[in-house]
C-alpha cells in the first residue's frame, strides 16, 4: 500500500474560539511553560462543552488576557493542551515542519544513526505525539485527541523534514483511551514492515516489531542505563528480568559478559530477543524463560542459582496516582526476591518507569526491599531517560524513568 503525500490547509487563530480559565486558575505557571490546562481550571458554559475533541481554540485567562493557542477535549480531564504562546500562530503542516526540524537538530547531533526518539511530547512541544525513529520507518503514537485531527499534516511534514519513507500510526496507549480515542493502529505512509526491524544501539542488535510489538516496538529511552550496566557485564553471569526484546541481556553480550538469562512474560518478546542475539553470533551464551517474572525470581532462588549482575526492567507498576500504594508494594517485593540472586559485591538494577512514583519514592522502596532480602547496599548510580527523551522541567510526568544501580 503507497499513499500520496498530504496536504494540509492553514488553520486562521483570529477564527478560533475562545476559552477561559476561571480566576483560581495558575494562569502564571501556564505563562511559565506548564502546558496543560484540567478542567476543572476552566469555565465549562455549555458552548465550551461542546467543543469537538480536538480542536483548537484561543486560551484566555480570567482578565480575558489572550494566553496562545490550545488544543481542547471536554472528555479528557486535561481539557486544554496549549500548543503555542503565540496567538497568531496557525498549526498547520509549515507550523509541525518547524517543530519536527529542531527536534531532528537535536538528535542528529546526539546519534550518528537514525533509531532514536524523535519527537517526545510536550518536551518538543508537541503535546501528547510520540515519534519514534527507526531508519527510514517511523512510529507515531497520536496520544492526544488533537493529534488525531491533525494527523495528516503531521505526517506530512515529518515525511518532508527526514525523507522517512514509511509511516505508521500505533493507537495503542493508555492514553489514548483516557483522551476518549480509539485504539485502531494503520499505516499513514507507505507500507508496513514484512517483519522485524533490526535495531542498532550500544553495539547490540534489537529485534523491533513495530506492528505487533510493545509501545512502538522498542524501548529507546534505557540505551544509557543499558550501557552503564554493559560496562559492568564484562566476563560475568546477567540475569535480565523482564527484557522485552533483550534490553540489558543484549547489551551486556556485546560488552563480553559471560552469559544471560532473559526473562519475560511475553514468548513472542522472547523469540525477537533470540532473533537478536542470533543476529550478533552469541546465541550460545543467551537463554530464555517465559513466565511471570515474580514467580521466576522464587524458582531461580529454589534452584540455588546466583549472577554477578541482575537487572529488574518492569513495566509500570504504578502509572496513575491510584496505583502508587500498590506500585510501591510491588518495586519493594521485586527488589526483595532480585536481591538474594545477586553474588557478593555484584550488582543490581532497578528500573521504574510510573510517572506516579517518584525518584524518591521508588529508591526507598528499593532499599526497603534490599533489606528484607537481608543485603547491603551501596547505590552507585541513579540513571534517567536518554536525551532523546528530553524533559519538560515545568512538568514532573515527562521525568518518568528511574534506575537504580546498587553493589550488594
Amino acid at each position: 500500500m503507497t499513499t500520496p503525500p498530504f496536504a494540509s490547509a492553514p488553520t486562521e487563530p483570529q477564527t478560533l474560539p475562545v476559552v477561559r480559565l476561571l480566576p483560581k486558575a495558575n494562569a502564571r505557571a501556564i505563562r511559565h511553560g506548564f502546558p496543560w490546562v484540567y478542567a476543572n481550571e476552566m469555565v465549562l458554559d455549555r458552548r465550551t462543552k461542546g467543543l469537538e475533541p480536538g480542536s483548537l481554540a484561543l486560551l484566555e485567562d480570567a482578565d480575558r488576557q489572550v494566553m496562545g493557542v490550545v488544543a481542547v477535549n471536554p472528555n479528557s480531564k486535561i481539557f486544554c493542551r496549549m500548543l503555542d504562546q503565540n496567538a497568531e500562530a496557525s498549526v498547520n503542516q509549515s507550523w509541525f515542519a518547524e517543530h519536527i526540524a529542531r527536534a531532528l537538530k537535536l538528535r542528529e547531533q546526539l546519534y550518528d544513526a537514525p533509531f532514536y526518539r524523535l519527537i517526545h511530547a510536550e518536551a518538543d512541544g508537541l503535546p501528547g505525539v510520540v515519534i519514534d525513529r527507526f531508519g527510514d520507518t517511523a512510529v507515531i503514537q497520536p496520544n492526544a485527541a488533537w493529534a488525531d485531527v491533525h494527523i495528516e499534516a503531521l505526517t506530512a511534514a515529518l515525511v518532508e523534514q527526514t525523507g522517512i519513507k514509511h509511516v505508521l500510526k500505533n493507537a495503542g496507549g493508555r492514553t489514548r483511551t483516557l483522551e476518549g480515542l480509539d485504539d485502531v493502529s494503520t499505516v499513514l505512509q507507505g507500507d508496513a514492515p514484512a517483519g522485524p526491524i533490526p535495531v542498532p544501539m550500544n553495539g547490540a542488535t534489537y529485534m523491533a516489531d513495530l506492528t505487533g510489538g510493545q509501545k512502538t516496538g522498542i524501548f529507546y529511552d534505557q540505551r544509557p542505563n543499558h550501557a552503564f550496566a554493559a560496562n559492568l557485564s564484562g566476563g560475568k553471569r546477567v540475569l535480565d528480568v523482564f527484557a522485552h526484546v533483550g534490553g540489558f541481556g543484549l547489551a551486556a553480550l556485546a560488552n563480553g559478559a559471560a552469559s544471560v538469562l532473559a526473562v519475560d512474560g511475553s514468548a513472542p518478546a522472547l523469540a525477537l530477543a533470540e532473533e537478536g542475539a542470533a543476529a550478533m553470533g552469541v546465541s550460545d551464551k543467551f537463554t530464555t524463560r517465559q513466565g511471570d517474572a515474580f514467580d521466576l525470581l522464587t524458582a531461580l532462588r529454589a534452584e540455588g542459582e546466583e549472577f554477578d549482575v541482575v537487572i529488574c526492567d518492569p513495566p509500570a507498576f504504578a502509572p496513575g496516582k491510584p496505583a502508587l500504594e500498590a506500585g510501591l508494594r510491588a518495586y519493594e517485593r521485586l527488589a526483595r526476591l532480585a536481591a538474594p540472586l545477586v553474588a557478593e559485591d555484584g550488582i543490581l538494577g532497578l528500573c521504574s518507569c510510573s510517572h506516579a512514583a517518584d525518584l524518591g519514592q521508588f529508591r526507598i522502596a528499593s532499599v526497603r526491599g534490599i533489606g528484607r532480602a537481608g543485603r547491603r547496599a551501596a547505590l552507585l548510580h541513579t540513571g534517567f531517560a536518554g536525551p532523546d527523551h528530553p524533559q519538560l522541567p515545568q512538568l514532573a510526568e515527562t521525568g518518568y524513568l528511574k534506575s537504580l544501580f546498587f553493589r550488594l
